[in-house]
């Protein structure tokens, strides 16, 4: 058997559920999902701020895989705690034997330091990266317990290289990103008796929308971030997502970073002259 079909076999049947899905690694991460197994009877639950993305999206998983792959898209705004409490009850019943959390919703605003660091861009990266993460995480994990020999299903928390290698200019995000990786260490510990698999894929620089959004819109300077790089892409992490999710059950991929040939660290990159 092949690895692809090996990886194609493991999601028979599974529902998944993406945060952030309307655009970059999100995106990228349910049409890789879908690619993997595009008739074999995948759910994929998307969710976003942006409805009208994730139709676009939805339509297109449709398309590729001629309906092979059912989707559903939910507007969710993970940052707010009630919207996450109603979300599961809101699911029709068959769309609630989820499998997969994919915790991949989160932003970053500015490059202040301190004392200039605005309270809004602060409490938003907060309550989306952190509080939103875990949040969702506790709505979906009883779902998870509730399945023989302790519970069964795959917890995957994307990170970044800030939560490893915090940056000037970037300590709330760094922050932010250090706190999923010590929660997803502790729960990977606290679940250690089930069939509960808790991975964090931590990206070094990707080219996404994520950047305009620190620069509140500023393409311009956004596009300067990646002057003379050749940064990584949505799909190579969704990838690396998909990989981590269709492993032999025994097999966790913990802890992953993932770097573009010309970055060492967060602060070591190389850019090729103009």
């Amino acid at each position: 058997m092949s690895s692809a079909s090996a990886a194609a076999k493991r999601l028979h049947g599974k529902t998944i559920l993406i945060t952030g899905a309307s655009s970059g690694i999100g995106r990228s991460t349910a049409l890789e999902f879908a690619r993997t197994n595009p008739s074999g009877d995948l759910r994929l639950i998307i969710t976003a701020r942006r409805k009208e993305s994730l139709e676009e999206l939805a339509a297109q998983i449709r398309d590729e895989t001629k309906d092979g792959v059912k989707v559903l898209p939910v507007q969710l705004d993970v940052s707010k705690a009630e919207e996450i409490r109603g979300f599961v009850g809101g699911l029709p019943e068959e769309w609630r034997d989820i499998h997969v959390l994919v915790n991949n919703a989160g932003l970053v605003k500015g490059v202040a330091k301190a004392p200039e660091i605005a309270e809004e861009d602060m409490n938003i990266m907060f309550t989306t990266n952190v509080t939103g993460l875990i949040n969702m995480t506790q709505a979906i994990l009883p779902i998870f317990q509730k399945r023989p020999d302790g519970g069964q299903g795959d917890i995957i928390n994307i990170g970044s290289i800030a939560g490893r290698e915090p940056y000037p200019g970037g300590s709330i995000y760094c922050a932010t990103k250090a706190a999923v990786r010590s929660f997803t260490e502790s729960l990977r510990k606290e679940l250690i008796a089930t069939r509960i698999r808790v991975i964090e894929v931590d990206p070094g620089q990707v080219q996404t929308e994520f950047s305009v959004v620190r620069f509140y819109g500023d393409k311009a300077k956004a596009d300067a971030v990646y002057a003379g790089c050749d940064p990584l892409t949505p799909d190579d992490v969704a990838e690396v997502i998909v990989f981590a999710a269709t492993r032999r059950e025994n097999v966790v991929v913990a802890d992953t970073l993932l770097y573009p040939n010309h970055q060492a660290s967060a602060l070591i990159m190389h850019r090729r002259p103009n």
